[in-house]
């Protein structure tokens, strides 16, 4: 191995949780902090546990409302301009009408 490019290795390094938890093993980093462990995560312990960081969870909830007024103020545009163009079908039809005619205006041409 090459000297001097190797981190300092602490055999009893220190691991911190939120919840008061102490661990002790080997890392390159003497102390750390966590915020959530075996000890306090829901899937180990079975209750169930709010992890709300920095109200990331409020944010998202005012999106989806921001997002639902809009969508309720835009709906009534969407179906106005939809009943005035008449949709899809309508312009099949229109488009399908003229050739129509002159089928049949052909038909009275060829009698």
């Amino acid at each position: 191995m090459k000297k001097d490019i190797h981190p300092k290795y602490y055999d009893k390094a220190t691991i911190t949780c939120s919840c008061g938890a102490v661990f002790h093993t080997g890392s390159t980093r003497e102390k750390m902090q966590v915020e959530i462990c075996s000890q306090c995560h829901p899937f180990y312990t079975g209750k169930k546990k709010m992890v709300d960081s920095r109200g990331r969870v409020d944010r998202f909830k005012k999106l989806i409302e921001k997002s639902a007024q809009k969508k309720i103020t835009e709906k009534p545009a969407r179906i106005a301009t939809r009943s005035v163009a008449g949709g899809a079908a309508a312009k099949k039809e229109s488009r399908k009408k003229p050739a129509v005619k002159k089928k049949e205006e052909k038909k009275k041409k060829k009698k």
